[in-house]
């Protein structure tokens, strides 16, 4: 285990342990995926009921569409040599009083993306999912504006919508973006997955 590959292993293992959030309603059950290989990372915004009870990221409908947005398999997906998975709350985060998911808590992406992100050496391409992403990241714009604009994101960021069942209406009535957007989107994904090392 080299340097970086060490160093990543420790701040892993203290973000999976972390409790700063244990007033959560479920608890606090850190969930990403994490290597220095990995060329492909994606950041999105917190995991759900099924991702917290299964410890699974992305194991969800929302994680089916993502897959099928990227044509990628269940295998391609979670092989964590080749694919980051990290959220900007790494917990679920509760519900909200009239329903839907609670956005993440604001403690957590600027406590631990500084310190994981710049570990993955061998990223490529990071796709921002969901306005929390792509703010972060990015910093203030509208998630559909973002999104058609992606060409000058690019080699670096590729932003995405959510793929929740509230986004299949307005992909409906943008369909720009499956017929430009999702082939570019699987080209890029491709590319970085192919790249070799050091590239």
């Amino acid at each position: 285990m080299d340097v970086t590959d060490a160093a990543l292993a420790r701040v892993a293992a203290e973000a999976r342990a972390c409790t700063r959030c244990a007033d959560l309603p479920l608890g606090p059950r850190p969930t990403f995926c994490v290597s220095v290989t990995a060329r492909l990372l994606i950041v999105s915004q917190a995991p759900g009921t099924r991702v917290h009870e299964t410890g699974i990221p992305f194991n969800d409908a929302s994680g089916d569409r993502l897959r099928d947005w990227l044509r990628m398999d269940r295998d391609t997906f979670y092989d964590e040599r080749r694919v980051a998975l990290v959220p900007m709350g790494l917990c679920y985060p509760g519900r909200l009083p009239n329903g839907g998911d609670a956005p993440p808590r604001a403690v957590c992406a600027p406590h631990w993306h500084p310190r994981l992100i710049p570990l993955l050496a061998g990223v490529r391409l990071t796709l921002l999912v969901g306005g929390h992403a792509q703010r972060f990241v990015l910093g203030p714009g509208a998630v559909a504006e973002r999104v058609r604009a992606w060409r000058s994101h690019l080699p670096r960021h590729f932003p995405l919508p959510h793929p929740s069942w509230r986004t299949t209406g307005w992909e409906r009535r943008n369909p720009w973006f499956g017929q430009e957007a999702l082939p570019a989107l699987r080209e890029q994904v491709r590319a970085a997955l192919q790249a070799p090392a050091g590239d």
